[in-house]
């Protein structure tokens, strides 16, 4: 059983018990979370897709932790002008552990 969940603006393939990194969300490390933006769920009956979201399906799932996603480096060069500049970032990540896929 798979669902397709959109999660803080990007959508995401969950299956049951699999760990998945997602944008930071406001939750505390511990804390249950549920995602009721459901857009299809596939499990023994079949798939079912919604239009735009699956009435009545959740994924619950619990945060396990924040971090920083690894660097990433933004270098941009105009040729035969002299201009060089090199910047990066590091994106805010939090890892949550799907619990229960229900739909």
């Amino acid at each position: 059983m798979y669902a397709i969940v959109e999660i803080a603006g990007q959508q995401f393939k969950v299956e049951k018990d699999k760990k998945i990194f997602v944008h930071r969300l406001q939750e505390e490390e511990g804390a249950n979370v549920e995602f009721d933006n459901v857009l299809l769920v596939e499990d023994e009956s079949g798939v079912k897709v919604g239009t735009p979201k699956v009435d009545g399906a959740k994924v619950s799932a619990k945060v396990v932790e924040h971090l920083k996603g690894d660097k990433v480096i933004v270098f941009k060069k105009k040729r035969r002008k002299g201009y060089k500049k090199k910047n990066g970032h590091r994106q805010y990540m939090t890892q949550i552990q799907i619990e229960e896929i229900i739909g």
